[in-house]
């Protein structure tokens, strides 16, 4: 859903999943014909809920499923968009654990692991980089780690 304020730049409303393994490393995607890496998900339909958009959209890229008892919202996030120039994103961020393996799927290129402290090897997306793997690091109970990065 995209919506427009005179005089702003046009507002994309996107749910995201903050995806952590065991050792605090964030699930990250990259779309086919782009470079920054982001977090799953994607715009929400008209008649669709948060966790309705997610579910979908997990299974679209990934082919798995959210595991239900896991659900936590943190937050709302405004960011530029990484891949429409002269667009803000509205992400609405949970933190969700999921079920089946992680496969891409749909405009997925690729996936990797990224552990939320820096410096990153890999080009991220504006609201990944400047507020998602920030919270993630402040969740994490691993202080002590390298920047690793591992390919799906």
């Amino acid at each position: 859903m995209m919506t427009t304020d005179s005089g702003n730049p046009p507002l994309i409303r996107i749910v995201t999943a903050l995806i952590q393994d065991e050792n605090g490393c964030v699930l990250l995607v990259r779309k086919r014909g782009t470079r920054a890496f982001m977090q799953p998900g994607g715009k929400i339909g008209d008649s669709e809920s948060h966790l309705l958009a997610l579910q979908r959209e997990l299974y679209e890229e990934l082919t798995c499923f959210l595991a239900s008892s896991d659900i936590v919202f943190r937050e709302i996030f405004t960011a530029p968009a990484a891949n429409e120039k002269g667009h803000l994103v509205e992400a609405a961020l949970y933190q969700v654990q999921l079920a089946g393996p992680v496969i891409p799927a749909s405009e997925i290129e690729e996936a990797l692991w990224l552990h939320p402290k820096p410096p990153y090897n890999v080009e991220l997306a504006p609201l990944t980089r400047d507020s998602v793997l920030p919270l993630a690091l402040s969740l994490t109970s691993v202080n002590q780690f390298d920047s690793s990065t591992r390919r799906i």
